[in-house]
């Protein structure tokens, strides 16, 4: 199989390539490196095409009728950043998308896997998630991605292009041995924030609200490890390989941690105390979310093998070594 890879060059991507190359997979990564690293590519020992899904040409300059399946992760992945700049979010994150499955349309590509966000539900309305529940978002970045969401149908419906949306949950983490891990500047996810904190390479000082409607007064969010996010590409491409409709699923742990647990976990593995200070609640961002994964696995065969003491443990060995 020839997989089409935008986005490969970061950190979740570069995961699904190495877990699709564990499956014989032949891959070419489509980046612009904003946000990824050429070095990635090279180590995996994948090609890499410089490219940006904003621009027509370069997306069918890259893509051609050789390829089976296309698998996006190009995306600006920022809810707090969304609320600042949204246009920037709906030119990448909708038009982009809109530029690559009109590529694929032209060169005949039918699987198409999308890194969706649970972002897609908003205000939980009840926990766990579960994805027959109403859609909706409260900021731009989820905004972004429900709509390309309510977008695929129709490409299915009209040129035949089966889809998986996968609706994230906080992807974290690094591989076990400490080989390949999350390299982002700025940093702006939590666990990494933290770690370096505790490993005395940032000036970070956590602030979150306390007050919030949970049994800390802390969020709670459902962490995916890298790894398991990456099997669940590869089980996606499998199902529509072998004729599956298209489908939405969440990836997602199956229960909650809420940022006062990440915080013990990190200074539990560190063995240093994590400052920290009461703030109010972000905007646009629910109090808890996390989400049921009984969908993906009846369906997919999916299931999280990691939980959050492998998440820590794997990102702070990362950290260290790098």
């Amino acid at each position: 199989m020839k997989v089409f890879v935008t986005g490969g060059a970061g950190y979740v991507g570069s995961f699904g390539i190495k877990a699709l190359k564990g499956r014989g997979a032949e891959i070419v990564v489509f980046d612009n490196l904003e946000n990824g690293h050429r070095e990635t590519t090279s180590r995996l020992g994948v090609e890499l095409i410089e490219g940006d899904i904003r621009n027509r040409e370069d997306i069918n300059a890259a893509l051609d009728p050789s390829f089976d399946a296309v698998m996006h992760y190009a995306a600006y992945a920022s809810v707090g950043t969304s609320t600042k700049n949204p246009p920037r979010y709906f030119r990448n994150n909708v038009v982009g998308t809109l530029n690559l499955l009109d590529a694929m349309v032209e060169h005949k590509v039918k699987k198409f896997i999308f890194s969706s966000s649970s972002e897609v539900y908003g205000e939980a309305e009840r926990l766990p998630l579960t994805e027959d529940m109403p859609l909706r978002s409260d900021n731009p970045y989820g905004l972004s991605k429900l709509m390309v969401e309510q977008i695929l149908p129709w490409y299915d419906s009209f040129a035949q292009i089966k889809y998986v949306a996968l609706r994230y949950f906080n992807a974290a983490g690094a591989a076990l041995d400490g080989s390949m891990g999350e390299d982002h500047d700025p940093e702006t996810h939590l666990i990494p924030n933290i770690i370096l904190s505790a490993l005395g390479r940032k000036e970070f000082r956590l602030t979150c609200a306390t007050d919030l409607d949970t049994p800390d007064g802390t969020p709670i969010r459902d962490y995916t490890h890298v790894l398991d996010l990456a099997e669940a590409h590869v089980r996606a491409l499998d199902y529509l390989s072998k004729g599956g409709k298209s489908d939405a699923f969440n990836v997602g742990k199956g229960r909650g941690y809420s940022v006062l647990e990440v915080i013990k976990e990190v200074e539990r593995v560190s063995g240093q105390k994590i400052a920290r200070e009461e703030g109010e609640k972000r905007p646009g961002e629910p109090s808890a979310k996390w989400a049921s994964g009984e969908k993906i696995k009846k369906v997919l065969g999916w299931e999280a093998k990691y939980g959050i003491k492998e998440i820590v443990e794997s990102a702070y060995k990362w950290h260290k070594d790098h």
